[in-house]
């Protein structure tokens, strides 16, 4: 048997991570400024992360949701002390398609609408209602096709006041900052004014947080930076700095019942441990003020560099936009330079290292950055 061709694979072997740092099989050093899709957020191997789990293995490491399982509670606990959303209710399962799918369920549970309102260039997920939201239409099978879903311009508060004309609207799902998209990040005002128009329609506010969220912006979600509260945040990758989690947060106004939502590996004792030690370093380590000073540092200098069109992103979710002929600076950085870091096509760079990452790595990327462009030289 051999794997299912479905990813494009640079020829390297990662064997060992510590903190911002990985090593090949031939012991090569690489800086990550990916973290494997912005998932790892308090670094590789961090000791407590390591230890947490070690210790949970040698407990238990799975029973189903048929038992009590106090770890989720605990979670549930952190995650609204560290978050500041003390009085939401927690839903745990196992990663952030799921998260978005379970979201957008529930909404339609509550309040019996069956419509959905997204964005242009939006992603959020695989799973059959998550990439029907998704504006891809290369990743949406006919089987996963519905009339239900409504795809608006971004930022655009008229389109969005006239497509709440329509009574079925059931939500409004909306990245803090669209990831693949390319960077982008969501108005203050075009967030208030979703608050707004879900709250006079009876329609649920899903705060897609999957990428932009768990601190990765200098605040816990992206959506804070516009004041208002969401209805249900969505979450993953960072949350389990690899092991696989997902969850979504509820407002307490909509109430559960038995076997409206369910799973059997989510919030099983070992992916419990994992996201208690990621908010536990996140806590003790002060690492959403570190994700603001040094992500606020790397958008400034990359912001020096006349080739650069743009520079987008808060904390460390930041997006580079260079022009088309600069398109293989990110392959120089990996290659040459031993850098990881993401892309959104055609020509954007995305950085989503750790959280705890340090300035002297910044350095290290812009270093290597400013080599390549001093090297390369665009026609006229």
């Amino acid at each position: 048997m051999k794997l299912f061709d479905v990813y494009p694979i640079n020829p390297i072997n990662i064997v060992k991570g510590v903190g911002s740092l990985v090593y090949d099989d031939k012991g090569t050093e690489y800086l990550d400024l990916y973290g494997g899709h912005a998932v790892i957020s308090i670094g590789h191997t961090n000791p407590h992360y390591v230890k947490r789990l070690e210790d949970q293995l040698h407990r238990i490491g799975f029973y189903s949701n048929s038992i009590e399982i106090p770890l989720q509670k605990e979670l549930a606990e952190k995650l609204g002390k560290v978050s500041g959303k003390d009085d939401y209710q927690l839903f745990l399962c196992n990663s952030g398609a799921e998260a978005n799918e379970n979201a957008l369920k529930l909404a339609s549970f509550h309040n019996g609408k069956k419509k959905v309102i997204a964005f242009r260039k939006s992603f959020h997920g695989r799973t059959s209602l998550a990439v029907a939201v998704t504006d891809n239409p290369k990743i949406v099978a006919p089987v996963n096709e519905t009339e239900n879903v409504i795809f608006l311009p971004w930022n655009d508060e008229s389109a969005l006041e006239k497509a709440f004309a329509d009574n079925e609207i059931s939500s409004v799902i909306i990245e803090g900052i669209q990831g693949v998209g390319g960077i982008i990040v969501a108005g203050e005002s075009f967030l208030r004014k979703i608050r707004s128009l879900c709250g006079a329609n009876n329609a649920v506010f899903i705060a897609d947080s999957v990428q932009c969220g768990y601190g990765r912006t200098g605040k816990f979600f992206s959506h804070d930076f516009a004041g208002v509260n969401a209805d249900i945040y969505t979450m993953a990758k960072g949350m389990g700095n690899g092991f696989p989690i997902g969850g979504i947060i509820i407002s307490p106004k909509i109430q559960p019942s038995y076997g409206m939502l369910g799973t059997t590996f989510g919030g099983n004792h070992l992916a419990c441990a994992a996201g208690l030690a990621v908010l536990e370093v996140i806590e003790r380590d002060n690492l959403l003020q570190n994700a603001a000073e040094v992500g606020a540092y790397l958008i400034e200098e990359v912001k020096k560099f006349e080739q650069v069109k743009e520079v987008r992103g808060r904390g460390l979710m930041i997006g580079i936009e260079l022009p088309e002929e600069l398109a293989h600076v990110r392959k120089e950085l990996l290659f040459k330079h031993h850098i990881f870091t993401g892309e959104a096509k055609p020509n954007v760079i995305r950085l989503l290292p750790a959280l705890n990452l340090t300035k002297a790595h910044a350095d290290r990327f812009l270093e290597a950055f400013s080599t390549i462009l001093t090297h390369s030289t665009i026609p006229q």
